[in-house]
């Protein structure tokens, strides 16, 4: 079995390595993003991008109520504390494995939806930098660094540069 350990700050680039390694097994803690979220919807994204053939395990650091409402409403079974022990943690783990919905057959692993720079250029667009501070940054021109945004929306699907930082209003 073979498994890889990333940790993000960002939920589209979350979203994106969920679509692009296919895991078998997602274990997330949304508890950090309690203070950045505009729109607790916005852990939709990870939803939508586990679908329902990627087991999806929540642990969370601390509680905040209306994330675990949210995420047992998108059909999580339960979020699991991180202060469990180790025994217990290491037994609902083993039994999210053992759950349906099967393991992925045998894949072949494409390259990254993103290219290492475009990453680098969306986590300091994300962190609010200004196109000039990336570019310097970078070491790129101002129009590249707008040819990266524009790439990187197209990847990801989305409509306009604001997008990133407006609060969806879902009805």
């Amino acid at each position: 079995m073979v498994f890889s350990i990333a940790e993000t700050d960002n939920l589209l680039l979350a979203r994106e390595k969920i679509i692009q390694w296919r895991p078998n097994l997602v274990i997330a803690d949304f508890t950090s993003f309690a203070n950045s979220l505009h729109n607790i919807q916005q852990l939709s994204s990870i939803y939508s991008a586990c679908g329902k053939s990627i087991r999806l395990m929540l642990f969370n650091s601390m509680r905040h109520q209306k994330i675990e409402e949210y995420c047992l409403s998108q059909g999580s079974r339960q979020v699991i504390s991180k202060s469990l022990p180790l025994p217990e943690l290491y037994s609902a783990i083993q039994a999210q494995l053992s759950a349906r919905p099967p393991f992925h057959p045998e894949r072949e692993y494409t390259s990254p939806l993103l290219t290492l720079r475009e990453e680098r250029i969306l986590k300091l667009w994300t962190d609010k930098a200004n196109n000039d501070f990336i570019a310097r940054m970078m070491g790129i021109s101002t129009k590249t660094v707008y040819t990266y945004k524009r790439n990187i929306r197209m990847k990801l699907g989305i409509s306009n540069r604001f997008s990133l930082f407006i609060e969806q209003r879902h009805q």
